[in-house]
């Protein structure tokens, strides 16, 4: 009867140490693949994902009355802009929870997309009257209106649609990623279930 018991105790013994050492390997392989993913996302950080070169020929003018609007003096200038347009996200931005529990990755807003304009200006046919010469504040004028022309280029193009398709093609890599773990990539609350529910995704 005693030998009964200490065999009893033995396989009870042997049982909660088994599944005491499945479970915290299970658990290390989770942790270690939560801190895999993370690293993933961390190391995409800043991506240019498009770039563009625009030109735009512009004409300033400027007149003021003076003399008791007897007499208009006018300044202009032809000017010339050639623009390098870089789209880019930030993805360090990324805001994202790791639900270890149902071993899925909850992408919750990607941030929006930057435009960064580097617009080189060469002046041309620079007129001025003494008495309406050009001044710093006429070069600020200049250079906001180019920049509202430019932004009106660059939503007419196709610039910014080629950048969400890259960017769609760099989500792809956490989707390849958690898939390969046995987890979950979920956005804006939709599970991805494949490469093409990427691209239905609203960014």
């Amino acid at each position: 009867m005693r030998k009964l018991l200490y065999v009893l105790i033995l396989v009870l013994v042997v049982m909660f140490g088994y599944r005491y050492i499945i479970n915290d390997k299970d658990e290390t392989i989770l942790q270690e693949n939560s801190a895999l993913i993370q690293e993933q996302i961390r190391n995409v950080s800043k991506l240019v994902v498009t770039e563009g070169h625009f030109s735009q020929v512009f004409t300033y003018k400027n007149s003021k009355a003076i003399f008791a609007n007897l007499v208009n003096v006018e300044k202009k200038a032809l000017v010339v802009v050639n623009a390098d347009v870089t789209v880019s996200y930030d993805l360090s931005q990324i805001e994202y929870e790791l639900d270890e529990a149902s071993k899925t990755l909850k992408i919750i807003s990607i941030p929006k997309e930057e435009i960064n304009i580097n617009p080189d200006f060469e002046y041309y046919d620079v007129t001025a009257d003494y008495l309406n010469p050009f001044k710093a504040e006429d070069y600020n004028k200049i250079k906001d209106k180019v920049r509202v022309q430019l932004m009106k280029k660059i939503e007419a193009s196709n610039l910014k649609s080629n950048a969400q398709n890259r960017l769609i093609s760099e989500l792809s890599k956490f989707y390849i990623l958690t898939s390969s773990m046995g987890w979950t990539l979920q956005y804006d609350g939709s599970y991805i279930k494949s490469s093409d529910d990427l691209q239905n995704i609203k960014l």
